[in-house]
């Protein structure tokens, strides 16, 4: 039986670890070819060997935050595979230096929005033309439950740059619709990621505050938002777009979590 993404081409930034690369995996299994795009080459050619080679995927050393960088990333996409179809923007960064905001000094706010959020505009505005010239495409934009409350524990440049992913996502989903492209915004909870046992690790008790407010009691898998991705790529989400779309275990729709 044909995958649910079946012969189309998916670019998917912060590809080699994570989500990015859970969501690689799905993909692949669903019949799609992937570009990755990451800065860590050594890990992105073991992903590749790992899916089987050039036929479904080929990994681009990007940095997210350079114009010239993503939209080679997307020009590679289009001339190996022959289309863009999805683009998952994923790629970000949560530094221990963004605190509150009155420890938050100016250069660890720019570092972050420029990963987190320049990098999607940029990723955005480069997917977008092939999209529109094939009448069709799926964008997904990495946004946070924080980007529709206010976090427990203060991140403030990541906060409001996750925020600012959410609303772009809205108004190109809105702006686009009759044209055949869709645009998301994936609102994870906390997930069991590189990022966040890098957290725990640093700071137990600043990590620990995060479980509390979770209702399911515990932090999600990559592959449980992977699988949320997927469902926004194929077109099973058809009527889906300029959509918050939170998967974060009852965390934004819980007053208080029980013990």
């Amino acid at each position: 039986m044909a995958g649910r993404i079946e012969g189309k081409t998916a670019v998917v930034t912060g590809g080699c670890s994570g989500i990015g690369l859970a969501t690689v995996r799905r993909f692949v299994e669903e019949g799609a070819r992937v570009v990755i795009g990451d800065l860590d080459s050594a890990r992105g050619k073991e992903v590749v060997e790992e899916l089987g080679g050039a036929e479904v995927a080929t990994y681009v050393q990007c940095d997210v935050t350079s114009k010239e960088d993503v939209d080679r990333l997307f020009a590679t996409a289009k001339q190996t595979y022959g289309s863009v179809d999805i683009a998952f923007n994923n790629a970000g960064i949560s530094p221990p230096e963004d605190d509150s905001i009155l420890d938050t000094d100016l250069d660890a706010w720019r570092k972050v929005q420029e990963v987190n959020l320049t990098s999607v505009y940029l990723c955005c505005k480069a997917a977008l033309p092939y999209m529109l010239d094939q009448k069709s495409g799926s964008i997904i934009n990495t946004a946070s439950f924080v980007a529709v409350m206010g976090a427990a524990t203060s991140q403030i440049s990541y906060s409001a740059s996750k925020g600012g992913v959410l609303s772009m996502s809205r108004e190109l989903g809105v702006q686009f619709a009759r044209e055949g492209v869709r645009v998301n915004a994936l609102c994870p909870g906390p997930v069991n990621t590189p990022l966040l046992q890098e957290l725990f690790a640093k700071d137990p008790e600043r990590a620990a505050r995060r479980l509390v407010h979770v209702p399911m009691g515990r932090f999600a898998e990559p592959e449980e938002m992977a699988n949320a991705v997927l469902f926004l790529a194929s077109d099973e989400s058809s009527f889906i777009t300029a959509n918050t779309f939170l998967v974060d275990g009852g965390i934004s729709g819980a007053y208080v979590t029980p013990l």
